[in-house]
């Protein structure tokens, strides 16, 4: 039985620090499929590469989502790697919205791939196409290891690591966050003790300090007056559903 306290869990005569987890380096992908005509994608951040001969490249889903349920049908891939200027609006697309709900694609560039699997190229600096061969069942997730169909560099930028959007999300740093905004312009360091708010959906963090560049608030702007018509620069949910933090 696994139990957790202050971030240690108890397993048998071991003990496990989650914090390690931490560390393991993971990058941020979307993650796509296709079943009887309709199209899913996903943010994922488990996606590696497994031989170099055959070509084969593993994901990883959680079963319940919809995706996993397109990939086990169709057993086709597509996986579009992001760019480290990927719009946090972007990610919130694909992971904060249920295709069950809504069409993911709508506004989005894509193409067809051979295999007829949608392929996310917006925000892509590199696509592969793969046709699953083999998946093994991890208790909560499914493995999928694909034969890679194709491969292709799109854009010759550095990749969207998992660490830096967790900065991005939890307020450590402010990138552009919106496409008008000027992609030269760098980062902000996070500095001084302003209020913040956190969204209860997907857990970005506004900090007064920063402000909201993507959407015009500047830094120092308090939370209570920003309009109300605001919404969270990740998953789009509106104000009310922020929280105060610090």
């Amino acid at each position: 039985m696994l139990t957790e306290f202050n971030n240690i869990c108890k397993h048998d005569k071991f003990m496990i620090d989650n914090k390690a987890f931490y560390k393991l380096s993971y990058g941020l992908y979307v993650v796509s499929s296709v079943s009887e005509g309709k199209k899913n994608a996903q943010i994922a951040n488990t996606v590696f590469q497994i031989t170099s001969d055959p070509l084969m490249v593993a994901v990883s889903i959680n079963k319940q989502n919809l995706t996993n349920e397109y990939i086990h049908k169709s057993k086709v891939i597509g996986i579009s790697v992001l760019s480290v200027e990927t719009p946090m609006e972007f990610i919130g697309q694909f992971g904060f919205r249920s295709g069950r709900d809504t069409d993911k694609f709508v506004g989005i560039s894509y193409k067809i791939g051979e295999s007829g699997v949608p392929i996310v190229l917006d925000n892509a600096a590199v696509y592969f196409e793969l046709e699953v061969e083999k998946e093994l069942d991890v208790s909560t997730h499914t493995v999928f290891v694909g034969r890679v169909l194709n491969a292709e560099v799109l854009k010759d930028m550095d990749q969207m690591s998992y660490q830096y959007y967790q900065d991005i999300k939890s307020g450590k740093i402010q990138m552009n966050l919106h496409d008008s905004m000027d992609k030269t312009e760098k980062p902000i360091k996070v500095t001084g003790d302003m209020p913040k708010y956190q969204c209860s959906i997907c857990g970005y963090i506004y900090d007064s300090s920063v402000g909201d560049l993507g959407s015009g608030i500047s830094a120092g702007t308090l939370f209570e007056n920003i309009s109300d018509n605001w919404s969270c620069p990740v998953c789009g949910m509106p104000k009310d559903k922020f929280v105060q933090v610090s």
